[in-house]
């Protein structure tokens, strides 16, 4: 049976550390491939909860993951906020982006600088998203 939603958030929570992070990366892996693949074969809600899972982890490490996660499809970039990629800090994110110099990394930081520029950021802080994500999953 594949993963859904609720089964991940039962298994891992909002804050899963050490074996579970690298679980819900990996499926995230497998959503993002099957939604490339066709739009709507991936599961949107579960990549969107998984970035989540991340962006309340924290590491710069999986800003292109999800990054790629949002970009997969059109759907997927509904689902997606902008905001999950920013899970170490706004500054943080867009030094460690510049630092990269892949051609994903370019796209996501100028995808960041222009929705910073639509007022999309206002008020943004890490700790208030992930009340707000907090709030939204857990009943």
């Amino acid at each position: 049976m594949a993963m859904d939603e609720d089964e991940c958030l039962h298994r891992y929570g909002l804050h899963p550390v050490g074996a579970g992070l690298d679980e819900v990366r990996g499926l995230l892996r497998v959503q993002i491939r099957l939604e490339q693949q066709a739009q709507g074969d991936g599961d949107t809600e579960l990549m969107k909860l998984c970035c989540v899972q991340l962006f309340i982890a924290g590491s710069l490490d999986d800003v292109l993951l999800i990054w790629k996660a949002k970009s997969a499809s059109m759907d997927a970039d509904c689902s997606i906020d902008i905001q999950l990629l920013c899970g170490s800090g706004m500054a943080r994110t867009k030094a460690y982006l510049l630092s990269q110099r892949l051609p994903e990394a370019e796209a996501a930081l100028q995808r960041l600088l222009d929705c910073e520029k639509a007022g999309d950021f206002e008020d943004f802080s890490v700790e208030g998203h992930s009340a707000q994500y907090a709030a939204y999953y857990t009943p």
